[in-house]
């Protein structure tokens, strides 16, 4: 192993502890174009074997390349980086390559993507023809989306616009609607009755 290499052992050994069992780094001396370190390994790849750097697209005047993927020898997914290791000289000399073992975390969105999923045909359709918290719900979620805007940062102008919007579209035909839509706005149902008598008497 070129000497100047040395000090990157500890490196790839700090960052396999750190995030194991997830994280394999594997240290490449460019002189030999061979493996001359390997931390965490999952990958059975071993010290000495052939680098094989032109997998990766390697050219000398790299400095990072990647993030790209890869698959394990056992078909798990690997998403990797490497990092062009240069001399006082600015020579390239060696490449760290990280392999991160992400299949726990694709099986974790799998189970989340399956628990949030709710298919159309499931929906209720009697329930939600009467829920109107629910159209209100939606109603404003996309008005705001569309203008670029959260509740927390409408202006009084904006919540203003909104209640008579809400109002053309009849959201206010549900009992309680105008207390509802108080709260979920922040202001009292005062302010938005105000807000309904301003519009009516335009």
């Amino acid at each position: 192993m070129n000497p100047e290499l040395r000090p990157h052992v500890l490196v790839c050994d700090a960052i396999a502890l750190l995030f194991q069992p997830y994280a394999e780094a594997v240290l490449h001396d460019l002189a030999t174009e061979t493996v001359v370190h390997i931390s965490g390994n999952f990958s059975k790849r071993e010290i000495g074997e052939p680098s094989l750097l032109s997998e990766i697209g390697f050219k000398e005047a790299d400095g990072i390349i990647g993030p790209y993927e890869k698959v394990n020898w056992d078909g798990r997914p690997i998403k990797a980086i490497s990092a062009v290791l240069r001399d006082r000289t600015g020579k390239a000399i060696g490449v760290l390559c990280i392999n991160a073992d992400v299949s726990d975390f694709h099986a974790a969105l799998r189970t989340l993507n399956a628990l949030v999923r709710v298919p159309a045909s499931d929906k209720p359709a009697s329930l939600f023809k009467e829920d109107w918290h629910e159209r209100v719900n939606e109603y404003v979620q996309q008005w705001t989306a569309t203008r670029g805007l959260t509740i927390s940062t409408m202006s009084r102008a904006d919540k203003q616009a909104l209640v008579i919007a809400l109002s053309s579209d009849g959201a206010f035909g549900g009992k309680n609607a105008a207390s509802y839509i108080s709260r979920i706005l922040g202001m009292g149902r005062a302010t938005v009755y105000k807000y309904l008598s301003k519009d009516s008497a335009q």
